[in-house]
């Protein structure tokens, strides 16, 4: 019987499937990089702890705009500006990029050459312009 109707109803049994799958998906890719802090978590952590924000934008998209304060840190000169993330070690670090999905691959790179505490803006540039914080252009 239950034979039947996987055999009679596997279009629908797949297209569930799937369906279930692109609904988990933004939420399983949003958890690399580890931590995820909100709008109100950042700012609590840049005010209470010192931490910087790293833009990982290119240099293009930065210019538009970024948040008051950031610094630029194009995911693809990781490896080139090692120096200078060796003197982030001591501290909080938040990767942000415009929506929050680039961030968390960067923040994965950015704790293998080093950086201990490492939190990903989750929603990005956007999520920040929407709670009404500054951006610098």
């Amino acid at each position: 019987m239950i034979e039947k109707f996987v055999m009679d109803n596997w279009p629908l049994i797949a297209v569930a499937f799937v369906s279930g799958a692109m609904l988990i998906w933004p939420y399983v890719a949003g958890r690399r990089g580890g931590a995820r802090l909100s709008t109100l978590e950042a700012t609590q952590l840049i005010n209470q702890k010192d931490a910087v924000v790293i833009d990982i934008r290119d240099q293009a998209e930065f210019a538009r705009g970024h948040i008051a304060n950031s610094r630029s840190f194009p995911a693809k000169v990781f490896e080139e500006r090692r120096a200078e993330l060796e003197k982030l070690k001591s501290l909080p670090v938040i990767v942000s990029c415009d929506s929050g999905q680039r961030a968390g691959p960067a923040a994965e790179k950015l704790r293998a050459l080093g950086l201990q505490e490492v939190y990903v803006l989750g929603g990005g540039l956007n999520a920040w312009r929407d709670a009404g914080l500054p951006v610098a252009k």
